[in-house]
């Protein structure tokens, strides 16, 4: 291919340096359809290498204080912090996504995981109970647990692995990280910070590659006793499947069939902006992102007209347009299941009344290849249609009538999935009422996306096992041991 040269060419951190692999993978801009970086095609061999290398740097990062530890986060956020614009652009171009979206969420929030958890590692206390009629006394302790194995999804590349790497090397462990082979440069971008920050050698290694040979090497490894993963649920039975010999801690974070339920007292002029952008910000590619919007009878005719007019302002464009309100989805293959799933439901005699098939999308020349689709809206879907039962991940959302406040909340949680619920009501008892009975892990309430990094983020049923937070994170990254004493 001419022009190889010039493509950006990422290597493996191992052990505080760059390290050579010897294949690679094509990884494309999805803005143009084409390959502008290669990522390396790691395996056993890089993985033994970062075991080692973890393993050895794991007595002396561990014994650092919490204080010392804490100040090489805040020094490494302030570096992440320096680099904010060149850390947005090449999050826009690796991902998709716009650079306005990368400016002020990805890169910000991934500065934030590590002064939260800079600030969080310096409060946390263990626990101690007294027997008198015994005379002894009962405390706990927690230690850092060994290697971490991070792997971390394509949607929020530097957002998500910042949100592992944190407050795993926080708590006094080493870790092996793995980000999607579809969105690598901003690791490797991070790593080129790690030593400028003070930490110390084999404390971060990043090997980039494929879930099924390098994702498999790390989960498989004996040496690895935790593994925090987010993405699909199918990758998280193999996990779960490769880790089960072992006893691994698992941390799991899949997907949602997040409901939006928007009751005849809403506050449309709120709920209806808000909720276009909770269907689809990140072209959709979020796990908290709504998919099935429940709207009161009375008001449904009101809401779906206003809703497809606000669906419509929503402009999809090229990633460095400052306008644009969604950019590109990650891969051709993904595009290509995200529109099958409008297909399905045109078949099944669903409407679609905005979007994908509906709408023209105008793209300058270059971005013709781009892997661009228009927000679609689906109306007359039935609950059991795969379109409201299946995470589609992209910029689809379907709305459909309820009747009374029992029935949705039966129908919203009719499906596998339990990550992130929105409820639109002014009346407070209502609220609470429904926040109380939806299986989901987070309900927000006349909002969506605030969130507080103090409390337990995740999902039940099918969208995960375990929560991430302060203390949640925490109690996850370490190990707890009891001490008794009798006097």
């Amino acid at each position: 291919m001419a022009g190889t040269k010039a493509l950006l060419t990422l290597e493996n951190f191992i052990n505080g340096k760059f390290v050579p692999c010897s294949s690679y993978i094509d990884s494309y801009d999805p803005s143009t359809g084409e390959v502008y970086c290669r990522v390396p095609d790691s395996g056993n061999e890089e993985i033994e290498a970062a075991v080692e290398a973890a393993r050895a740097a794991f007595p002396g990062w561990s014994a650092r204080s919490p204080q010392e530890r804490s100040q090489v986060l805040h020094r490494l956020a302030d570096l992440l912090e320096k680099s904010l614009e060149d850390l947005a652009q090449a999050e826009s171009r690796d991902q998709g996504k716009t650079v306005t979206l990368a400016r002020t969420m990805d890169i910000p929030r991934s500065v934030q995981n590590f002064r939260f958890f800079a600030s969080s590692i310096l409060h946390h206390t263990s626990e101690c109970t007294h027997m008198d009629h015994v005379d002894c006394l009962h405390y706990t302790l927690r230690a850092p647990v060994g290697i971490a194995g991070l792997i971390s999804p394509w949607n929020l590349p530097l957002y998500l692995l910042t949100w592992k790497v944190a407050p795993a090397i926080a708590a006094g462990n080493t870790v092996i990280a793995k980000p999607s082979e579809l969105t690598s440069v901003t690791a490797w971008m991070m790593c080129k910070l790690l030593e400028t920050a003070g930490v110390p050698p084999g404390v971060v290694n990043i090997v980039f590659g494929t879930g099924p040979k390098v994702g498999e090497a790390l989960v498989s490894h004996p040496e690895v006793p935790l593994i925090s993963f987010t993405g699909s649920q199918p990758t998280a039975e193999r996990i779960a499947q490769l880790s089960a010999p072992h006893c691994k801690k698992l941390s799991l974070e899949l997907g949602g069939k997040n409901p939006a339920i928007i009751f005849e007292d809403a506050n449309l002029e709120e709920c209806i902006p808000t909720t276009v952008r909770s269907s689809f910000a990140n072209q959709g590619e979020i796990c908290l992102c709504t998919s099935r919007i429940f709207v009161q009878k009375s008001i449904y005719s009101e809401f779906l007209k206003k809703f497809v007019a606000a669906t419509r302002m929503w402009k999809v464009g090229i990633p460095s347009d400052p306008s644009a309100n969604m950019g590109a989805l990650i891969s051709k293959a993904h595009l290509e299941k995200v529109r099958s799933y409008v297909k399905k439901a045109r078949a099944e005699g669903a409407r679609i009344l905005c979007g994908e098939g509906v709408d023209t999308l105008s793209l300058p020349p270059k971005n013709q290849a781009g892997y661009f689709m228009l927000p679609t809206v689906i109306t007359d879907i039935k609950d059991e249609s795969c379109c409201m039962k299946e995470e589609i991940f992209g910029p689809v959302t379907c709305v459909v009538p309820f009747d009374s406040e029992e029935e949705v909340i039966q129908r919203a949680n009719s499906v596998k999935y339990g990550l992130a619920a929105t409820v639109w009501s002014s009346n407070v008892g209502r609220v609470h009422r429904v926040a109380k009975k939806l299986q989901s892990g987070l309900v927000w309430t006349n909002c969506w996306l605030i969130r507080e990094l103090n409390l337990p983020f995740g999902g039940m049923k099918s969208s995960g096992i375990g929560r991430e937070g302060a203390k949640d994170s925490y109690e996850f990254f370490t190990e707890v041991k009891t001490i008794t004493i009798k006097h």
